[in-house]
């Protein structure tokens, strides 16, 4: 008797399973279980510089390929040459909503991750959980045993880095809106001034000038900078008079940007700063001169590090972009990252190896980390309201702070030391 048709079909289905790889298993894209199709050979992605291709392979833990990697993509971002995006998607899962809530009932056959992080290297050390709103703002300050924390419910806890309690809740009545620490120093943005704090010498100042919301600090050059509400950055430093009230002297206001000023970075002999106008503005550190306007992204500046010889700016346009220095004094826009969603806060790291490692907290409520430069994810963080700030402790320790007003302390556990990829001038 012949064989059915149907039957002949599955017959070939099978073998073609056994002896044929799944296309897009090789493209790092297969999101079917099980596939049909052979999962053996190792998934890559190529990437493009120029004439040259460079393969990514997926799980490949090799010292030497990865200094290669570096090498080739740290060499082709300094030519400038064009980038083609990597078409494989990422197959990291996404957390389970319903374990979120409690009521998953599928247990440990459920197809997404029942945890909060995903990563080989990532832990989870402790949650605090007593602000009320959004945290806003992180400082361990050097030499200290507190960790400060500013939120939109108006106050600012201290937790003692031994028991985890909340020691202090200092309550400003106003929503605090940045938090910072420089030295001894623990400076609060609230309406219309900054709160300065010397955690040495238990003395208090306020410093006015401010007009609206302090929405950003930065230090560089001994000099405090903030950006407000009205789209001017003010800036201090140490007041050289002796019967003055006040330690700090307002010395500028830089002015350009004609809406808020979100966020702010100093690097290469620069302050940065990042404006919901959607454009982001170089200043000369010491004259305090504005010396040029990126225009790139597409809604507000959300967020900006300096790496190595690069910007990087995130924005709520869905990309992270890479800046990198020319000939002439101003930046070009190199490479783009596109995500999802748009994207909430930038932060980063240095492991023990010197691997630059970037956080990128999107709206989707997670945190994608990407090894630098290629863009590589190598775990993500969720959470149940976006991750609004970030601040890097000793021994690979890291906090974030989310909208909820969730605090937590994460750590990587491959790395003994780690330092910010934040670069002062």
């Amino acid at each position: 008797m012949g064989v059915s048709v149907a039957r002949r079909a599955k017959q070939i289905q099978t073998h073609r399973g056994r002896t044929s790889p799944c296309a897009y298993w090789l493209a790092g894209r297969c999101n079917r279980n099980p596939c049909k199709f052979s999962h053996a050979s190792e998934p890559h992605t190529t990437y493009h510089y120029a004439n040259t291709p460079y393969t990514y392979t997926r799980n490949s833990h090799s010292s030497s390929h990865s200094n290669s990697k570096k090498t080739a993509l740290t060499r082709n971002i300094r030519d400038e040459t064009s980038v083609v995006k990597p078409s494989r998607k990422s197959s990291l899962p996404s957390i389970c909503k319903y374990w979120i809530n409690g009521n998953c009932v599928y247990g440990q056959k459920c197809r997404n991750l029942h945890s909060w992080f995903h990563g080989d290297h990532l832990s989870s050390v402790a949650k605090l959980q007593q602000h009320k709103k959004a945290i806003t703002g992180i400082a361990l300050p050097v030499g200290s045993d507190k960790l400060y924390s500013g939120s939109t419910d108006g106050t600012v806890r201290i937790w003692d880095c031994h028991t985890g309690g909340c020691s202090n809740v200092v309550n400003f009545g106003v929503k605090v809106t940045s938090l910072i620490s420089e030295g001894p120093w623990v400076f609060v943005g609230i309406h219309n001034a900054v709160k300065a704090w010397n955690i040495q010498t238990l003395s208090e100042f306020t410093l006015d000038g401010p007009k609206g919301q302090v929405l950003s600090m930065i230090v560089g050059n001994d000099t405090l900078f903030a950006g407000a509400e009205d789209g001017v950055i003010y800036a201090w430093r140490g007041s050289a008079e002796a019967n003055s009230s006040s330690p700090f002297e307002l010395v500028a206001s830089l002015t350009g940007h004609s809406k808020a000023v979100v966020c702010l970075t100093v690097g290469r002999k620069r302050l940065y700063s990042g404006s919901m106008d959607q454009s982001i503005k170089g200043w000369d550190i010491d004259t305090l001169e504005c010396e040029m306007t990126l225009n790139g992204h597409t809604d507000v500046v959300t967020s900006l590090v300096c790496w190595d010889h690069y910007l990087l700016s995130s924005s709520f346009d869905c990309t992270v972009k890479v800046w990198a220095a020319t000939e002439e004094i101003t930046l070009k826009e190199i490479y783009t990252h596109t995500e999802k969603n748009g994207v909430v806060a930038l932060s980063g790291m240095t492991d023990a190896e010197g691997n630059h490692i970037l956080f990128c907290s999107c709206k989707d409520n997670s945190v994608r980390l990407y090894d630098m430069p290629s863009f590589s994810e190598r775990g993500r963080l969720f959470t149940k309201k976006e991750v609004t700030t970030f601040e890097l402790g000793p021994d690979g320790l890291f906090f974030t702070g989310d909208g909820t007003g969730l605090l937590t302390v994460w750590k990587w556990l491959d790395v003994k030391m780690a330092s910010s990829v934040q670069h002062p001038a």
